[in-house]
């Protein structure tokens, strides 16, 4: 059972309600929705909800998230490819949830999602991707990724695609974090 109660529009102070809008009006709204931001009372399913907790933190957490899935370098398949590692490290059902229909929708199979989901490496035609793949599964191992790891991901991808990995595999390592130690489960466990 979730240790935050699950916050519905009208109970919103106006920093929190600042937020909600922010998260509901922003681009996770737009396009098509492969998972659902709120409930049907409007409340935030996942980790928005925790973020309205703390307002100030909460909007730079979910800016910077906008950042990462909105406006990086990275490829759709290499973004959530890193996104379902980081899932599989943290053991994050939602994580899983929101983020596996979205990597089927960026071109990753389902041979690829469950070798990720298992922890282990799906065989990847473009070495590009591997690389980056290789960085992030050394990131989420406790490792800071040996030179070789580190120069092959540079070279194939490019040092911004490095710092953009690297920034994605703490924030979704964040929200992984707060999901576990909130125990927000899966849109329809008990509230």
């Amino acid at each position: 059972m979730t240790r935050l109660p699950r916050l519905a529009p009208g109970e919103l102070d106006p920093d929190q309600r600042a937020l909600y809008d922010a998260i509901t009006g922003g681009p996770r709204a737009g396009g098509p929705q492969l998972f659902a931001l709120t409930d049907g009372q409007g409340r935030l399913n996942g980790p928005f909800n925790a973020m309205l907790f703390a307002p100030g933190v909460g909007s730079a957490l979910q800016e910077l998230g906008s950042a990462i899935r909105y406006r990086t370098s990275l490829s759709a398949r290499i973004r959530e490819l890193a996104i379902l590692t980081v899932a599989a490290r943290w053991d994050s059902a939602f994580e899983r949830y929101a983020h596996e229909p979205i990597g089927r929708a960026a071109g990753l199979t389902d041979v690829e999602i469950a070798a990720v989901r298992s922890g282990t490496a799906p065989d990847l035609n473009d070495p590009a991707e591997a690389a980056a793949l290789e960085l992030v599964r050394a990131l989420v191992e406790g490792d800071d990724a040996d030179d070789a790891v580190f120069e092959r991901a540079v070279s194939l991808s490019g040092m911004e695609t490095v710092v953009e990995l690297t920034t994605l595999v703490g924030y979704y390592s964040t929200l992984a974090l707060q999901l576990r130690v909130f125990r927000i489960g899966l849109p329809g466990d008990s509230a």
